[in-house]
């Protein structure tokens, strides 16, 4: 070896990316934006009050937390603020304010600071909330009011017997939660993400995936033959597309391996059908992503590459 080599020895990560946790997290936060504005031009000012009441909850507890424990300030990663936006897309336009403040209290206080904060939740905040909400405040949950009537939601209807209209449902013109009903403002905040290399494209493949095959599978069976339509409606309604662009793909919560990535986003997909299918249509996302969460661990451990040096 050259005299003149010079070796350096330094402390893991040995590759770094320049991309810091508040770049993403803005990145993120400027992606949610167009299913944010659309959901205000949908649903009318007052779902600008609930995004703006859950991202302010999100961020003053945070600060509030960081204070009292003295800890490094962690606001100004923005991840309070994408938390509380994910949160509050999640939600019937017209919940009461306070109850989004609890789900948002929920969000930051017990299932992301009490664990260490950022990095070190088990579970998706956002979607751990929402199911919260759920437990607690069912009926308001599932009141969805839409230019001011009291309605049931694409999916509801289809599941009574109904029919709906993709095309509307491709726009949003559709009842629903305020961020999950139009699609084209989804895909746009996708195709932002995907351009930023935010995501990865293996999550949120195998999810809609493993949920265009279960649905076309159902409907081979019990109609007969595969119903587009039936398809269309769960690929393109109930949050199917704010699941799986931006929940699913929650760096803490989802696998870092490739195979893991593919495994998990196949899970969550396969369970958001079969609560669809098989029980309630509102809150499957959330509930697939966090049963899906707890079994991130497995996942990781079944698709892990063997170290270096060791025998398998």
């Amino acid at each position: 070896m050259n005299e003149n080599t010079k070796l350096r020895i330094s402390f893991f990560p040995h590759i770094r990316d320049k991309a810091s946790t508040s770049r993403i997290m803005l990145d993120v936060a400027i992606a949610l934006l167009p299913a944010c504005i659309f959901g205000v031009f949908n649903f009318g000012w007052y779902s600008l009050l609930l995004i703006l009441v859950c991202v302010a909850t999100c961020v003053v507890l945070e600060f509030l937390w960081d204070v009292l424990t003295k800890k490094k300030m962690t606001i100004r990663d923005l991840s309070a603020v994408v938390t509380g936006m994910i949160l509050s897309l999640n939600l019937p336009p017209k919940l009461p304010l306070w109850m989004a403040a609890v789900g948002s209290a929920f969000a930051i206080v017990i299932v992301k600071l009490l664990f260490g904060g950022l990095g070190q939740n088990f579970m998706n905040p956002a979607a751990a909330a929402k199911c919260f909400l759920m437990i607690c405040f069912t009926g308001q949950m599932n009141l969805f009011v839409y230019q001011g009537v009291l309605s049931t939601t694409p999916l509801d209807v289809l599941r009574a017997g109904g029919s709906v209209d993709l095309l509307q449902l491709f726009l949003g013109n559709t009842s629903g939660c305020i961020g999950e009903t139009c699609a084209v403002a989804l895909i746009i905040g996708a195709i932002y993400l995907f351009i930023r290399r935010i995501i990865d494209f293996r999550i949120p493949l195998c999810y809609l995936l493993a949920a265009f095959i279960y649905i076309a599978i159902y409907s081979l069976v019990t109609r007969g033959g595969i119903d587009f339509t039936l398809i269309g409606a769960h690929m393109l309604g109930g949050g199917m597309l704010l699941g799986a662009f931006f929940m699913a793909t929650d760096y803490v919560t989802s696998p870092v391996s490739r195979p893991g990535r593919m495994i998990y986003g196949a899970l969550v997909g396969a369970l958001i059908c079969t609560f669809r299918l098989f029980g309630s249509t509102n809150g499957s996302i959330c509930y697939a992503i966090i049963l899906s969460n707890l079994v991130v661990p497995l996942i990781e451990r079944i698709t892990r590459r063997k170290t270096f040096g060791k025998e398998a």
